[in-house]
């Protein structure tokens, strides 16, 4: 069985929140699915869209698990959006959180930094 994932962040203001995403993500929208919903394709069969529903904007926890989590989070700074938090595991995964101007939260994980043994 084929899965896709699709989660859907609900926005305030749709042009607005265009651009922070194509900030965040690093690339202009992969489709619009209609007049106030356009999609990212992150990765084969992992999507996210943003889509204008201000009833419900600020309301989404997404996080994405990325190989190579430093590299991913200066490419975002060099686009001018800064982590709201940093968090390390007990076990030494690290997360960091984004918000958008609603609130909604995108986060991307990785694994623990290995040391000069190599290991984590």
């Amino acid at each position: 069985m084929s899965l896709d994932l699709f989660p859907v962040v609900p926005v305030t203001d749709f042009a607005a929140a265009t651009a922070w995403y194509e900030r965040l993500f690093g690339a202009e929208f992969t489709f619009r699915a209609h007049d106030t919903e356009v999609v990212w394709e992150l990765a084969e069969h992992r999507y996210v869209a943003v889509h204008e529903a201000p009833e419900h904007a600020g309301h989404t926890h997404v996080t994405v698990f990325v190989d190579d989590l430093d590299m991913l989070v200066e490419g975002i700074s060099a686009r001018g959006i800064e982590p709201a938090l940093r968090e390390t595991y007990g076990n030494g995964v690290r997360k960091l959180t984004y918000r958008d101007p609603d609130g909604n939260e995108i986060g991307y994980g990785g694994a623990p930094v290995a040391d000069a043994t190599g290991t984590p």
